[in-house]
């Protein structure tokens, strides 16, 4: 069953960060080998504040396997305090069913799944796949996804 439309995963690298260990723990998001399912990871260049260089690191997922494959590993990162975290704030899920997550850069460098508020983070942007397109149906999906 098809949980998610899409999903986005990206981060930011700021100058003073190790982008080969940033990289590394992105790749750890994934329960598959991006290469061999033919996936791209996006480099891209922006300017920050100050004119600093930002590097954008991103991957989209499309397919149902890939979709349903990393909501399943994700979940499973997950404590129990943090899918209530997910779970209990309205305002991750915005109106065209999209459901945002951010997970602490600093913490994830470390091994540790957690989700914060915080801008210092890999954003997680899941397109639910809610029919009708509805608000209400897709907060039943994401409950789905993280019960």
């Amino acid at each position: 069953m098809r949980l998610a439309n899409n999903i986005k995963i990206n981060v930011f690298v700021k100058p003073e960060d190790d982008e080969a260990a940033v990289k590394k723990h992105l790749l750890a998001l994934f329960p598959f080998d991006l290469e061999q399912e033919r996936l791209v990871l996006q480099r891209s260049k922006a300017k920050g504040f100050n004119q600093r260089e930002i590097v954008i690191l991103e991957v989209d997922l499309v397919k149902e396997r890939h979709t349903n494959a990393f909501l399943e590993f994700f979940k499973e990162k997950l404590n129990e305090q943090q899918k209530s975290v997910l779970l209990g704030q309205e305002n991750r899920l915005d109106d065209e069913c999209n459901f945002f997550i951010r997970l602490d850069k600093q913490k994830l460098l470390l091994g540790e799944y957690w989700i914060t508020d915080s801008g210092e983070c890999y954003h997680i942007k899941i397109s639910i796949a809610a029919f009708p397109k509805k608000k209400e149906r897709a907060r039943e999906v994401v409950e789905q996804i993280f019960s």
